[in-house]
């Protein structure tokens, strides 16, 4: 006999069902235009095929434009992609097929790999395929039967993964009319629901399982999304993500290179070392008189990370060396530092502090060298050997809070002087694999929760959130994303406090009854990545940087030779306001000068002709904007002088002034 189960819906009201409802049957109980857009379901969360048996609990039915639809249309996408392969190309065998970040990929085993001029003609197919509306349904095989039809088929691939699976676990196959993969799904109803709003992006080699010592096989890349509009935003930010492509740039404007002799590590040039420069001194601005700027050293000897967990935790990510003394017992491993943590304990372990000194806050622009895979380095954004802007408070119990909101301020006021306004502030929590007890923990996250309402409070312009088992092994952080021109997310700061690495390196103050008290740690980045966050601004700007930033600000270029003698004196005037200025008085056409500087990204170009020499004037162009400005000599200087002045100096001049007045 069938028994009842119990559904509740969004609106909180709850209706019974019989024993073997399904997410379509549910659905058709509420309306039949409901279950026509329905494409799945989910349970307490879990979302599900609409073919599924429902059970009891929290139940939503999912339509193609809720957000969760989106991996479903991407996966979906992937298999009629597979379908379209092996039509065209029949004995291609399909391997895997997962939804990655803004789209999904599949990799293939095929006698030649596929090239772009291949894309469209899969495109079309998928698009016949998706006419098809086929529906997608699933059934489950034994591991025998799976491994045997796979086998018939030549889908060797498939056959290890079939072994690959646990025992124990369903083995799903999924159809969409004759074609079939093995699968975990879920899928939506049919073919149908993908709709068009799809794109192949590119082609690329990959390994079986990602080993080298596998077969190469060939890898179609691919995105998808519920409505055209989408697809299209998409496609357009590609395009300018392209354009602002931080190595192309960089290469464009003479900053920085890389090469093989080593890899992952930045070759900085002239000017891109002098942006580099410019973001440290504006740090430093920034941090000097509440922070000690202090140096620890680059390499210690394994002992230490031992002590700090490092070396159990991220020993493989370590630049090691083994030193050879006189005798093999005297043999020492050393490493690279990762990061600067345990150095910075080592300097306020060294002498007594009492309570009165707390917080004491100590900065570094320390060098950090990580090992990253080579088929993960990527510019600057991903390097081996990287500047990190850290710092590390050690303060009260009672001081975490204030310390955490001060570290807010500063990070929230230095993404403003950069120009990013939508900043996203998330609290990761415990992991499952940690150290500390759960109270310490506890009280972390009841610390940490508490500043992230204050932030709420102070600015609804802010955004939060809550990433669920995302902290660090050690303690939970705050982690700060940026939204860029062109709606890129990029996550850079971080506050990380943590009771562990005191613990572990014995460090404490002397508290207001003289007794030893374990501080408080507190780990805080703002760029992160020095080389990585100047990645970031270039490819924000699109190396249009602002003038305060550039590398080289002016460029005085003169029309005729007559006027070389004025341009070297306006050249002049404005080095001695504090710019870093060039001259170019090569026998040129002027539009062709102003066209090369323009390629290298020079954001002012002063044109000085006989008249201009005549008037003691300057005819400015800007970077992107055809429009020129004429201003007399002295009010040129006086206006770009102000304009390049970094805004933290701005500001303290505005404020004096203001005081004085």
């Amino acid at each position: 006999m069938s028994q009842a189960i119990s559904l509740t819906f969004p609106d909180g009201s709850v209706r019974g069902y019989d024993a073997g409802a399904t997410g379509r049957d549910v659905a058709e109980s509420i309306s039949k235009s409901l279950a026509k857009k329905a494409v799945a379901v989910a349970i307490d969360g879990a979302v599900r095929d609409l073919s599924d048996p429902v059970t009891t609990g929290r139940i939503e039915i999912i339509t193609r434009n809720d957000d969760r639809a989106l991996e479903l249309i991407r996966h979906d996408a992937a298999h009629v992609m597979a379908e379209a392969v092996q039509e065209i190309w029949p004995g291609t065998q399909v391997t895997i097929g997962p939804v990655i970040e803004n789209g999904f990929y599949y990799d293939f085993a095929k006698n030649e790999p596929f090239t772009l001029d291949d894309l469209p003609k899969i495109e079309k197919k998928m698009k016949e395929i998706i006419a098809r509306n086929a529906a997608f349904t699933k059934q489950v095989w034994s591991r025998e039967k799976a491994k045997q039809v796979f086998a018939d088929k030549g889908e060797q691939y498939k056959v290890e993964l079939v072994d690959a699976i646990p025992e124990g676990q369903d083995l799903k196959i999924y159809y969409q009319g004759d074609w079939f993969d093995l699968c975990r799904g879920p899928h939506m109803a049919s073919t149908g629901q993908i709709g068009n709003a799809f794109k192949l992006l590119k082609v690329a080699g990959a390994y079986w399982r990602g080993d080298s010592n596998n077969p190469m096989l060939s890898r179609i890349y691919g995105t998808a999304f519920a409505e055209q509009s989408e697809l299209d935003n998409y496609l357009h930010m590609l395009a300018e993500a392209e354009k602002r492509d931080h190595r192309r740039l960089g290469r464009e404007m003479d900053l920085f290179h890389f090469q093989e002799e080593g890899p992952g590590v930045v070759f900085w040039h002239g000017k891109g070392w002098r942006v580099f420069q410019t973001l440290v001194a504006y740090m430093r601005r920034r941090l000097a008189g509440d922070y000690q700027e202090v140096n620890a050293p680059q390499v210690l000897d394994k002992s230490l990370w031992e002590t700090s967990g490092h070396w159990g935790w991220y020993r493989d990510n370590m630049f090691k060396v083994t030193v050879a003394g006189d005798d093999t017992d005297d043999d020492r491993v050393f490493a690279l530092k990762p990061m600067n943590c345990p150095g910075h304990i080592q300097i306020f372990k060294h002498g007594l502090k009492s309570y009165r000194e707390l917080p004491i806050r100590l900065a570094e622009f320390g060098n950090v060298h990580r090992y990253e895979p080579s088929g993960a380095l990527h510019g600057l954004m991903r390097v081996r050997g990287f500047t990190q802007d850290d710092a590390h408070i050690f303060c009260t119990d009672e001081q975490m809070a204030a310390e955490c909101l001060k570290i807010n301020d500063l990070i929230l006021s230095v993404y403003t002087d950069f120009g990013f306004d939508e900043v996203t502030i998330k609290l990761s929590t415990r992991p499952d694999k940690r150290v500390g007890s759960d109270d310490l923990w506890d009280r972390a996250e009841s610390v940490m929760m508490g500043v992230l309402e204050t932030i709420q409070q102070q600015s609804n312009d802010i955004k939060t959130g809550i990433l669920p088992g995302e902290g660090a092994f050690y303690g939970p952080k705050f982690e700060y994303t940026l939204k860029d021109a062109i709606g890129r997310e990029w996550q850079c700061g971080t506050t990380q406090v943590d009771f562990n690495l005191p613990e572990r390196f014995g460090a404490f103050y002397i508290d207001s009854n003289s007794e030893k008290t374990q501080p408080v740690m507190i780990h805080r980045a703002i760029c992160g990545s020095m080389e990585r966050f100047l990645g970031i601004l270039i490819e924000n700007f699109a190396g249009h940087m602002p003038l305060w930033v550039s590398p080289l600000q002016v460029v005085v270029a003169t029309i005729t030779s007559e006027a070389d003698a004025y341009g070297l004196e306006v050249a002049e005037a404005l080095r001695e306001a504090g710019l870093n200025v060039e001259t170019d008085f090569r026998n040129e056409k002027i539009n062709y000068k102003v066209r090369e500087h323009s390629v290298t990204k020079v954001p002012v170009i002063i044109v000085c002709g006989r008249k201009e020499a005549e008037e003691r004037t300057v005819n400015i162009r800007r970077l992107g904007s055809q429009d020129q400005v004429s201003m007399g000599l002295d009010a040129a200087v006086e206006s770009l002088a102000l304009e390049a002045t970094p805004p933290d100096i701005r500001r303290k001049a505005e404020a004096k002034k203001a005081k004085a007045a």
